[in-house]
């Protein structure tokens, strides 16, 4: 029956990152673990706000299989109030450490977009920026990354937490969205940033309806040569599609996570891990059979 397979050619290029001098490579589908070390995080159940909490996420999400962990102490939910970059980093410490020190083995991603965050994360050791502005906020964070060589999560964004929901205009979704992505793809690749991470950033500045049209073209960005993070967990372009709540979308987002695979992402970004490692372990079996 050899005749009746076709090569799969979705995951056929292995992906390299250098991390602080170290080569890190990507040979299959990535599972990035959530910590929401925050009070007011968009899925209850994924709020870590006390230490013991966020002690207890990280072991089961490295229990559960998790290669990366993705720890971020700012609300990003549309009109989450704004904290300054002295509470983002008081809120921060503990997951930080307890991750670095206590599972050496796993990469440690901290999302934020303020540079003085990014400076404090850096400094003690993270593996990761991960910024949902793609520098617009804060411009300076390209550099302070770079000088730290460390991949650079570059997500699609328009506005602030605060006020992209009112940035939802769009003539051309895709290809503005690509256009300002590779806008900010000059400019960190100018401020000396060599390892960049692509994500088209579902639910920020997009409606339901426009990231479910975004999704449909996620191969699209593999234009950019750059390994492909999606972040679609629980998020309202799921459950507001079928009418249900965040808590109920676990299904939804394992079927357009093996979805997400098979159009080329590289890292998945997910509350729910055992249940994403276990999506990657059969699309992995099933494409490559």
């Amino acid at each position: 029956m050899e005749f009746l397979r076709s090569e799969n050619t979705h995951f056929s290029r292995e992906r390299e990152l250098n991390i602080r001098g170290k080569l890190f490579t990507i040979s299959a589908p990535q599972v990035m673990g959530i910590v929401n070390c925050t009070p007011d995080s968009f899925y209850a159940e994924s709020r870590s706000s006390t230490t013991e909490k966020q002690r207890t996420l990280i072991d089961m999400h490295v229990k559960n299989g998790a290669t990366w962990l993705d720890l971020g102490a700012y609300s990003s939910r549309p009109g989450a109030e704004h904290i300054s970059e002295k509470e983002e980093i008081e809120r921060l410490k503990f997951a930080v450490s307890y991750g670095l020190e206590t599972y050496p083995e796993v990469k440690i991603s901290v999302d934020t977009f303020q540079s003085e965050v990014a400076s404090y994360a850096l400094e003690q050791g993270v593996h990761m920026i991960n910024d949902i502005s793609g520098g617009l906020i804060n411009p300076e964070i390209f550099s302070i990354t770079a000088a730290h060589r460390v991949p650079y999560a570059l997500m699609h964004m328009r506005g602030t937490p605060q006020t992209m929901a009112k940035w939802n205009q769009y003539d051309n979704l895709l290809s503005e969205v690509m256009v300002e992505l590779g806008l900010q793809l000059e400019k960190a690749r100018a401020a000396g940033l060599k390892d960049i991470i692509i994500d088209p950033g579902f639910g920020f500045a997009k409606n339901s309806e426009q990231n479910l049209e975004l999704f449909s073209h996620l191969e699209a960005f593999q234009l950019f040569d750059c390994p492909i993070l999606v972040g679609i967990s629980r998020k309202s372009m799921i459950y507001k599609t079928l009418g249900i709540e965040a808590a109920d979308s676990l299904n939804g987002t394992s079927v357009l996570n093996t979805m997400a695979l098979s159009k080329g992402a590289n890292i998945l970004r997910v509350h729910d891990v055992k249940e994403s490692v276990e999506t990657v372990k059969l699309w992995e079996i099933i494409s490559y059979k």
